[in-house]
């Protein structure tokens, strides 16, 4: 399977060393912003190919699928160009930043046919793969999610602490991993509220938000995110379950009482973002639906455009 990466920044870096993973799958051509800096992530990759625009990737002989690592402005409209491409497309999380954009893909999927996947990585990580597993098989059930985004972020870096060239979002990008993931685990969302702090000066967004959700288990979940908190970066989460209590941390897991879990059983890969593009790579290989579909996340981007409304009224 020939695939191209658009984006090759800090999590572009990402799915390269994912791809490298997979048997059959080799990554044909790579698109960047500048393209001195693009040719040498093609060279350190191997990839033969490397441009500044995506329509010339498309244009690569044998060319199956694309992943989008690109600006969050740009997904839904590269996703939809992808598909009128004819080629199979994994958008990185946030699919959109408006409902609209996001409905737009959604319909350009279903009237393609084609795979359209989300990277709604927090699915596919082994430590809440764990959880998933467990309520499936009802061993389970979630009473409460209390979850914790921090990062320090004031500027526009990226992961690898470079500058990048738009503008990151607590509601649209950080909050979607978890509003995906609590319906995933719980059920489907029937309430949602929040409320922002205030709007930073120069970068145009809140630096601090608080949401409230509720599932149709009537299980809760409450989600605070910042980028003003100095100290560990990332997300943590707690499961507050009605048999036993979990802490994820990306791709580990502890118990309440911090015992590590031994999550070599769980997936073929310790790593999510593999775990995340193989399932990319099988859903297309068995022509069908991917777990983390655009259609199985458009809930998690209504609910968004619901709390961003409570903003503005």
């Amino acid at each position: 399977m020939k695939i191209a990466l658009a984006g090759a920044g800090a999590f572009g870096e990402k799915h390269l060393d994912a791809c490298r993973q997979i048997d059959g799958v080799e990554v044909i051509s790579v698109v960047g912003r500048r393209l001195e800096p693009t040719q040498a992530v093609a060279a350190k990759y191997g990839i033969p190919h490397a441009c500044t625009e995506l329509a010339e990737a498309l244009e690569q002989p044998g060319l199956d699928a694309v992943i989008l690592a690109t600006p969050t402005q740009m997904h839904a409209a590269q996703a939809i160009q992808c598909m009128d491409a004819g080629k199979h497309v994994q958008v990185e999380i946030p699919l959109c930043d408006s409902l609209a954009d996001g409905e737009a893909v959604l319909a350009k999927s279903q009237e393609t046919g084609l795979v359209a996947m989300v990277g709604h990585t927090r699915r596919f990580n082994p430590s809440h793969q764990f959880i998933h597993d467990k309520i499936i098989a009802g061993d389970l059930a979630v009473q409460q999610m209390d979850v914790q985004t921090y990062f320090f972020r004031r500027r526009n870096m990226n992961a690898k602490g470079e500058p990048r060239s738009w503008t990151d979002h607590l509601l649209w990008h950080h909050a979607a991993h978890t509003v995906d993931l609590f319906a995933y685990q719980a059920g489907a969302i029937v309430q949602a509220n929040a409320i922002e702090g205030p709007i930073h000066p120069e970068l145009g967004i809140a630096m601090d938000m608080s949401i409230q959700l509720k599932s149709e288990s009537g299980a809760i979940c409450t989600l605070s995110l910042s980028f003003n908190n100095d100290g560990p970066l990332g997300t943590f989460f707690r499961y507050i379950c009605d048999n036993g209590t979990w802490i994820a941390r990306y791709d580990d897991l502890v118990t309440g009482k911090e015992e590590p879990v031994d999550l070599s059983g769980v997936a073929v890969s310790s790593n999510g973002i593999e775990l995340q593009d193989r399932e990319f790579v099988a859903a297309i290989r068995e022509g069908r639906e991917p777990n983390a579909s655009v259609a199985q996340v458009m809930p998690c981007y209504r609910v968004l455009d619901a709390l961003e409304r409570q903003f503005v009224q």
